[in-house]
């Protein structure tokens, strides 16, 4: 039977941390092929180069995946929530953010333990809910509060990045050959 158990799992040693570092944003369907190696994006090849859009985050950002199983369907999927806040307020933001909210990319995540994970890979990933904040007082928050869901037939893959230099991306990973467009710092 196709579903049997192949392992074991011990106790894990209390070596990671929680939170995400960063997020890269793909326009969905543009990243053409995956390669998967033990359920894992080893390749990834595009006819035609794309924009990977990074998004440093600190502080309050997460990613969840819920299991939904129906023993009298016999269906099995994921749901993929990724919940992140961006500070500050800016006309350029309140841009992309209709873009964001239009479209429905594919997201890598990359946690604090710089595990990279691809969000959407087959369906994309869409803003479900998301709310614009100036705050009351001077000390409250002022900025973007997303959340991005998607559903997928398996949780979100790990992908593989080169070992020698495990933070993402690397030119080694996948085989990306996007462009890659970095955050600057917006001055007023």
């Amino acid at each position: 039977m196709a579903c049997n158990l192949t392992r074991s799992r011990a106790e894990a040693c209390k070596d990671s941390v929680a939170g995400i570092k960063s997020i890269y944003l793909v326009d969905y369907g543009v990243l053409g092929t995956y390669t998967l190696t033990d359920d894992e994006v080893t390749n990834c090849t595009s006819a035609t180069d794309f924009g990977l859009f990074e998004y440093e985050l600190k502080g309050n950002n997460s990613f969840e995946q819920t299991i939904n199983a129906s023993r009298e369907n016999g269906t099995v999927f994921y749901e993929q929530v990724l919940n992140i806040t961006f500070k500050k307020l800016t006309k350029e933001d309140n841009k992309e953010l209709k873009l964001l909210a239009s479209g429905r990319p594919h997201i890598f995540i990359v946690d604090h333990n710089d595990n990279v994970m691809l969000m959407g890979k087959d369906n994309g990933a869409d803003v479900t809910t998301g709310t614009v904040s100036t705050g009351n007082a001077l000390g409250d928050f002022n900025g973007y509060n997303l959340t991005f869901t998607a559903m997928e037939v398996s949780p979100a893959n790990f992908c593989t990045t080169d070992a020698t230099q495990p933070t993402f991306p690397v030119s080694e990973f996948a085989g990306l050959t996007g462009t890659i467009t970095t955050p600057t710092l917006v001055q007023v």
